[in-house]
């Protein structure tokens, strides 16, 4: 009997991952030190100490002010779940959602956590799509061992070579139209902003326009992969 391996597919080269990380380390290590360096050269080491202090006190600030607005929107996403609005906006977004993966099975796991995610991202709520991202990630991921298999149709890539849906999803993740930027918001009421909702006018041209131009991108790209 043909042994089944359980080992999870590898999206990453983990000792690369390692390496950039220890690298990171070594910058903001590097920066820290010749911050201080300088500071005990030209007598500023009390200026050291003090914005050290300031900014802790600010980040454990930040922390509770995101945490209640991120708390609000995704105690309001739970209740949208519960209530069957995001079941419904999704239903609403499934054209859009095979125009963007014409080679995604109809009703594959995969669908659901896409739109999660882009709903999420599209009321900027980064932080809530996260999970569903994940999870799509990992349902592609699957869909991709299935081709390999020839369980499923579609375009077949090498193990550790994103398939197009992958690097489709990434990057409308990434561009991800936003209707209200909670997070920016946020930041900005956290500073003392008179207007803190004043960006979301420009904030939904921007992203408007990137994510057309992520549309644009990913489908020319798409084409290009099937000559």
């Amino acid at each position: 009997m043909k042994r089944i391996s359980c080992k999870p597919p590898a999206y990453v080269n983990l000792k690369e991952l390692y390496k950039g990380n220890l690298m990171l380390n070594y910058l903001w290590a590097g920066m820290i030190l010749v911050g201080i360096i300088f500071a005990a050269f030209t007598g500023r080491m009390p200026d050291i100490t003090n914005a050290a202090l300031d900014s802790s006190k600010e980040a454990v600030a930040l922390c509770i002010t995101m945490m209640g607005v991120m708390s609000f929107w995704v105690g309001l996403m739970e209740i949208s779940a519960k209530a069957g609005i995001i079941e419904s906006a999704s239903k609403k977004i499934r054209p859009l959602i095979r125009f963007l993966f014409p080679n995604l099975p109809c009703g594959h796991s995969a669908e659901e956590h896409i739109t999660t995610n882009i709903i999420a991202n599209v009321l900027g709520l980064g932080w809530a799509a996260t999970p569903a991202g994940l999870r799509a990630m990992e349902e592609l991921s699957k869909l991709e061992e299935d081709r390999r298999h020839g369980r499923l149709p579609g375009p077949v890539r090498k193990k550790g070579i994103a398939s197009n849906e992958m690097c489709t999803f990434l990057i409308i993740n990434i561009s991800s139209l936003q209707l209200i930027p909670v997070n920016v918001i946020a930041y900005r009421s956290q500073y003392g902003s008179v207007n803190p909702a004043a960006v979301v006018g420009p904030g939904i041209v921007a992203t408007a326009v990137s994510t057309i131009v992520a549309v644009i991108y990913c489908k020319m790209m798409d084409g290009k992969r099937r000559i």
